[in-house]
């Protein structure tokens, strides 16, 4: 393409994306197509000849974009959502267009720079020692992953102990990884929906007069069915007693510590062995872009060091990071530049606020639903998680009328089970939703 023309085409999409900021939150919050109807528009053989790229930009933005979940949307409280800034995009945007690699500190030391301070920024906010080993990933799945092939690297194999509300992908991430069924334990949790350290203990006990060598416990720093938070102290010390790695999945929940009202909650993430945290929920990142901070020194080094004879002459030395040395990926693109210019451009005052407004928004959410007396709080508002039923209903109601809103297109929410209760749940983190949105939303449930 010619400059200008180029010029063009990146001018429309900047107004595109703009207008999606400015008026996002007139469209509905998810739409879903069928697979024909969609295949009809956006399918059929591989175009031969050169074509149209503006008129193929708009077939994408009116019909592929427009179906799918909108979880920058205010009223898109389903799941745990993910309320992009703009100058986050515009971060991923530069890293884009300059094809930006960060694999090598010899291809990327540009880039791999930025990694390093946007890592050393998280791990001083939360709490983590310096000489703690951090690498971006593409989410929480990839990064408990990553955490626990680490730990089994270091340590060896063991069971691994979580619980009934660990995020799925992590008992996947076990299964992919090769832990046996017998080393994986599944800990009830409480009334709270915490895992209780008693029953950890047990467990522990129970595997080591069985032969077994207890290695691993994976806590969980905001729940994504409830936010609950498990007993991060007394777990951490039951690990230092036993000799265990201490996981600490906080996917979503961990950039609440940046705020008081999330510090207080989340007192004792610091001590983790191994910690995650997912910027693009709450640090208002455009996905995808996930972190994990391991406290002990050189562990993601040994775990996956490579430097086969193709890559001989980018090998670096001592003073130098290889981030293809830290995980499984080998080719990644520089997902740090966005983080850095977010904190570059509204500072972290206001990325503060913006995070205990979402905890402010459930427990706001908590008080309309006790207002009204067809609702009840099954688990109070909590880490911008509040979760509810109607009097009455069964879980097939709560998922009808959950379905309704969303097919409606006002907003978009999610049912649950909480040890087997039916429950509906909403999600509260984005910034921008005000009470009016919370009691619309209500008020159609």
């Amino acid at each position: 393409m010619t400059p200008e023309e180029m010029r063009r085409l990146g001018h429309w999409v900047v107004d595109r994306v703009v207008d999606h900021f400015e008026r996002g939150a007139d469209g509905p919050a998810v739409r879903t197509g069928t697979p024909d109807a969609l295949r009809d528009v956006l399918g059929g053989p591989p175009p031969e000849q050169p074509g149209d790229a503006m008129a193929a930009m708009e077939l994408l933005t009116e019909t592929a974009l427009l179906h799918m979940q909108h979880g920058d949307h205010p009223r898109y409280f389903a799941r745990v959502p993910g309320p992009s800034s703009f100058a986050g995009v515009l971060g991923d945007w530069l890293g884009t267009g300059f094809n930006a690699i960060a694999a090598s500190w010899k291809g990327g030391s540009g880039p791999a720079t930025v990694e390093l301070v946007v890592l050393d920024w998280l791990r001083s906010l939360l709490g983590m020692p310096e000489g703690t080993e951090c690498v971006l990933a593409s989410g929480g799945s990839l990064a408990n992953v990553t955490a626990l092939a680490t730990a089994r690297a270091v340590d060896g194999p063991g069971v691994a102990y979580l619980s009934d509300q660990t995020h799925s992908s992590i008992g996947r991430g076990l299964v992919a990884l090769g832990f046996p069924p017998g080393d994986v334990r599944m800990i009830p949790t409480d009334e709270a929906m915490r895992m209780p350290v008693e029953a950890v203990q047990a467990a522990v006990a129970e595997d080591r007069a069985a032969g077994r060598r207890p290695g691993f416990v994976v806590a969980s720093a905001g729940t994504t069915n409830t936010g609950s938070v498990d007993p991060l102290h007394p777990l951490a010390d039951l690990c230092a007693e036993e000799g265990m790695w201490f996981h600490v999945d906080g996917a979503y929940g961990a950039p609440a510590a940046l705020c008081e009202p999330g510090h207080r909650v989340l007192v004792g993430i610091e001590r983790a062995d191994s910690l995650v945290l997912d910027p693009h929920k709450w640090l208002f990142q455009p996905y995808d872009v996930g972190c994990l901070l391991v406290r002990r020194p050189g562990a993601l080094d040994r775990a996956f060091h490579m430097t086969p004879e193709y890559l001989l002459d980018v090998a670096a030395i001592v003073a130098e990071v290889d981030f293809r040395n830290r995980s499984l990926e080998l080719s990644r693109r520089s997902r740090a530049l966005k983080i850095w210019l977010t904190f570059h451009t509204y500072g972290l005052e206001r990325i503060r606020a913006a995070i205990e407004r979402g905890i402010r928004l459930a427990e706001r959410a908590e008080q309309l639903l006790r207002a009204d007396g067809r609702f009840e709080i099954v688990t109070p508002a909590q880490l911008g998680i509040v979760t509810f039923a109607l009097r009455g209903a069964s879980h097939a109601d709560h998922i009808a009328r959950a379905t309704a809103i969303g097919v409606d297109g006002y907003a978009a929410l999610t049912t649950t089970l909480l040890h087997e209760r039916s429950v509906l749940r909403l999600c509260t983190i984005n910034p921008l939703t005000t009470e009016d949105d919370l009691a619309g939303t209500i008020t159609r449930i």
